[in-house]
């Protein structure tokens, strides 16, 4: 098995590097290979180029990217392990993912570019098994008071990777872990890194449908709502 793992943070020895390494024990125990894209140590530039632009419609695939595609395609699992700055990942990560998941490569309307906004649309990402692991400085219950977790799951979950055909994907937080009085918060952040690779690395593991999930869990708050208002 391949592993590639995304990772966005400045400082490679910060917390959310630890949580990328615990994550990576399970794989490198069971022997798998691992390609560790850090966003920051390998200077990927994040803006959206007139050049990106114009591949969008059709033009050439900008310089370096194709060596990024190269990368997921020969992935058996992806992995992204990042900071959360204001409720979602770091822009650096985002803007990886605009260039990188380009149409006709990670999804397509119809036959191609003339189809857009015409045609259904067709993820093309291979479907290969992925988890998200977002490092967060807050608590778990303002995640919950404010629903910024469930908006996380439907911006990246469902927004991005199902939106491109990677329907197999989790996401997880690991919360209040800033500072050392919470130290042991920090401790179990790592455990909980290797728990989720060990479930994710096992050939026994059972796949997920995010966004049939995602969708089953609307309809139920719908008729609930409903329910509730008569």
């Amino acid at each position: 098995m391949h592993l590639l793992t995304v990772f966005a943070h400045p400082i490679r020895t910060s917390y959310p590097g630890a949580v990328m390494d615990a994550f990576h024990e399970p794989f490198a125990a069971a022997g798998h290979s691992i390609d560790v894209l850090d966003l920051h140590a390998e200077g990927f530039d994040p803006r959206f180029t007139a050049a990106d632009h114009q591949h969008f419609w059709g033009g050439p695939i900008p310089t370096g990217i194709a060596d990024m595609h190269e990368r997921v395609e020969v992935a058996d699992r992806l992995a992204f392990v990042f900071p959360v700055y204001w409720w979602s990942m770091p822009a650096l990560m985002k803007g990886w993912i605009e260039r990188v998941f380009t149409g006709d490569w990670a999804y397509q309307y119809g036959s191609g570019v003339a189809d857009r906004g015409k045609e259904p649309l067709n993820g093309l990402l291979p479907r290969v098994p992925t988890t998200l692991i977002g490092v967060g400085g807050s608590k778990q219950r303002t995640y919950d008071k404010y629903g910024y977790g469930d908006a996380m799951h439907a911006q990246l979950d469902i927004g991005v990777f199902a939106y491109c055909g990677i329907t197999d994907v989790e996401s997880h937080l690991i919360y209040d872990v800033e500072g050392e009085h919470n130290a042991g918060n920090r401790v179990a952040g790592l455990d909980q890194a290797r728990e989720i690779a060990t479930v994710f690395v096992s050939p026994n593991r059972t796949p997920v449908n995010a966004k049939d999930e995602y969708l089953r869990r609307r309809r139920t708050s719908e008729v609930a709502t409903a329910e509730f208002s008569q």
